[in-house]
């Protein structure tokens, strides 16, 4: 029965529904692991063209020792790997073994702070544990390792077929603990990559990096930014990279001393604008610095630049900072505060900053945008994102479908999944077989049966049956990000 038609029942009051919705079951429980397992085929038939491998991850256990995560980015990272061969297809899910996760196991509690929650126990406790690396953000799949993102230090490398957890990873280039986010951007043209990680001090240092392939560090650049803003992703917009620095600041002495977590010092100050900073891919030489109104954002879907010369980028925009609650109350499996974001479109003069335009491309409230990997940085047709069902309560629900938005018919094609059902980031992969055909592979969680799937649409037919749906052996909690590693 879903989570959300159960009834409580007292002796002195009319039976009344629960306010908890279906996607909470997801996480009322923390993830259980699985070895590699051969997944049924529920429905429909694999492609003969979908080989490769589709990882995700997030946050898999909000509780430990009866004590529980402050926000939904404080659970402790779990990867799941989808592996589609010629033999069939087959699954493994492993937590990411931190150094954090590894003694809160032996010590069956909590013992660190992170983004949302401040240590558990004595005041002390904010300095001699004050933030566990969680691992548990995205993921990107390079030749020979796996890294599971976290944007406040380094990343854990782990196996790409078992993924066993080797370590923190250096990259060749980072000092331990120095920040590498969770978007790095990988122009498959060139076979280079792009991040960036955020010093915290007075006023913050943007770190910026240029890898090769194989996630070498080969070029590092620092800017100084105003306070301590909060930014979660970039643009890579042909030969430029793009940060947007949103209106809000972390308040840094609450956040330092242990009296407030992150999440709590982070401060909406809309008087301090959305501050733009444009840097040379190639030389990660500064271009130029800009400001325009305030917004927030988590993510951007892509950027390119277009006949005249104006960078175009499309993001998902928020109006204000209220996100930061709403995904605070998901760890608690109740949400009560809207936070709608819309896909929209700048047009930015690079050498300048100046914005030129802003549009909002769709009314619907969406998240975790993205284009098909060959087109990052480039234009493209199309761009994916989820979204919510229309009627749905956005205050109360998680993303509950997906769309396909064409920016040249200016449509959106959504696949409407049906009601309790929660997606993850859709993923547009290519077909190996047919560069023409691609197909957009989801994680399912489905509170009518407390069960998880992997589902296959063909990407142009996003609004039909999935031509292909896969059991998976236990829940996959609701996760943020994922990468497609293509068969060798």
């Amino acid at each position: 029965m879903p989570i959300s038609s159960k009834y409580t029942k007292s002796m002195t009051h009319t039976i009344q529904p629960l306010t908890r919705k279906a996607w909470a079951g997801a996480i009322a429980e923390p993830a259980k692991e699985f070895p590699v397992t051969q997944l049924p085929i529920l429905a429909g038939k694999v492609p003969d063209g979908l080989r490769g491998t589709l990882y995700r991850n997030g946050p898999g256990r909000l509780e430990r020792g009866g004590i529980h995560a402050g926000h939904w980015f404080d659970g402790d990272g779990a990867v799941l790997a989808v592996n589609f061969t010629d033999a069939g297809v087959t699954a493994l899910y492993r937590y990411v073994q931190t150094a954090g996760y590894q003694e809160e196991a032996a010590a069956g509690k909590l013992l660190y702070g992170n983004y949302g929650m401040t240590a558990p126990g004595p005041i002390w406790n904010q300095w001699l544990k004050p933030v566990k690396n969680a691992a548990n953000t995205s993921v990107l799949a390079l030749p020979d390792k796996l890294l599971a993102l976290w944007e406040g230090a380094n990343p854990h490398a782990l196996d790409l077929e078992t993924l066993e957890t080797w370590g923190l990873d250096n990259l060749d280039g980072l000092r331990q603990g120095l920040p590498y986010s969770a978007h790095p951007k990988v122009d498959y043209q060139t076979k280079e990559i792009f991040n960036f990680g955020i010093s915290v001090a007075f006023n913050a240092t943007l770190n910026v990096y240029k890898s090769d392939f194989t996630g070498k560090i080969i070029q590092k650049a620092q800017f100084t930014l105003e306070g301590v803003p909060l930014i979660h992703d970039f643009v890579l917009a042909g030969q430029y990279l793009i940060f947007f620095a949103p209106a809000v600041r972390l308040n840094l002495f609450p956040a330092l001393v242990g009296i407030s977590s992150y999440s709590g010092s982070l401060e909406w100050q809309p008087q301090a604008g959305t501050q733009i900073v444009v840097i040379d891919r190639e030389t990660l030489s500064l271009v130029s610095r800009g400001e325009t109104e305030p917004w927030f954002q988590w993510h951007f879907a892509n950027g390119y630049v277009d006949a005249n010369n104006l960078v175009v980028v499309d993001i998902a925009r928020y109006q204000d900072f209220q996100t930061n609650q709403y995904l605070q109350e998901v760890a608690t499996g109740e949400t009560h505060t809207p936070a709608k974001c819309t896909l929209t479109r700048v047009h930015l003069q690079p050498q300048t900053g100046k914005i030129t335009s802003i549009q909002q491309l769709c009314d619907r409230s969406c998240e975790f945008p993205n284009v098909p990997p060959q087109n990052l940085g480039q234009v493209s047709r199309y761009t994916y994102m989820s979204l919510f069902r229309q009627g749905t309560d956005i205050s109360q629900e998680l993303l509950n479908a997906i769309a396909r938005f064409d920016h040249n018919t200016e449509t959106l094609t959504e696949a409407d999944l049906g009601e309790n059902r929660y997606p993850s980031e859709p993923l547009p992969v290519q077909d190996t077989q047919n560069p023409h055909q691609s197909w957009v592979l989801t994680v399912i969680y489905d509170g009518n049966s407390h069960s998880s799937e992997v589902w296959v649409f063909d990407s142009d037919r996003l609004d039909e049956k999935p031509v292909c749906r896969l059991g998976l052996p236990s829940v996959i909690p609701h996760s943020f990000h994922g990468n497609w590693k293509v068969v060798q």
